[in-house]
């Protein structure tokens, strides 16, 4: 047995409210979103896990759902590492815009292929695989050492930087990753083998 990994998609955000494509738009925690990283780190805390480092995106709503669950584990000036490699995929020309309004002007097909196909960009952005080619290698050389020397590593980023890690963690492929809902604020718990194969998996809803 190796160490652990735990992942927590950020809080809701105001944009994620409003129902629109944020990506790398760096929009703030909504009172919600606040109240599910705050429990998040509640739900940490009841498990007995204490951390030895954080990792977050660039972006001001991991970053502060990291906080929150540190603050909550008593752990709020743990060394954190922000990477932008561990961003939301970037939707390009649909950031910013209402999902709705995006399939009244590209219609209902194509915004859904944008949305939950793999290898498919959306104009200007990134694909679920061109997220995942920025995730994983940051992934192999910085945070999973750390795992591997037996530590416990939090993840605090989005839902497609996420789906991306949890694609190279339990070998899912792209048509099944895509399906996988990611909720807010919901840990998930991974016990890594020596190996950095997955030894066990919970998630605490």
């Amino acid at each position: 047995m190796s160490g652990i990994l735990v992942l927590v998609r950020h809080g809701q955000s105001e944009w994620n409210l409003k129902n629109l494509f944020t990506g790398w738009r760096d929009v703030d925690l909504t009172e919600q979103g606040h109240s599910e990283a705050i429990s998040a780190g509640q739900k940490i805390k009841a498990k007995g896990l204490k951390f030895d480092i954080a990792f977050t995106s660039a972006l001001q709503r991991a970053q502060k759902t990291c906080q929150h669950i540190l603050d909550e584990v008593g752990q709020g000036t743990l060394k954190t590492v922000r990477d932008e490699a561990l961003n939301e995929r970037d939707y390009g020309e649909l950031s910013g815009l209402n999902k709705d309004d995006a399939r009244k002007k590209w219609g209902e097909e194509q915004v859904h292929i944008w949305r939950r196909s793999y290898a498919t960009q959306p104009p200007g952005g990134e694909s679920l695989r061109d997220t995942g080619a920025r995730v994983w290698p940051y992934y192999m050389h910085t945070m999973q050492p750390h795992v591997l020397r037996g530590n416990t590593v939090l993840v605090a980023a989005h839902g497609n930087s996420l789906r991306a890690l949890i694609m190279a963690l339990e070998g899912i492929s792209g048509d099944e990753i895509v399906k996988l809902e990611l909720g807010t604020g919901v840990p998930i718990v991974y016990r890594l083998n020596s190996d950095s194969t997955v030894a066990s998996k919970e998630v605490l809803g």
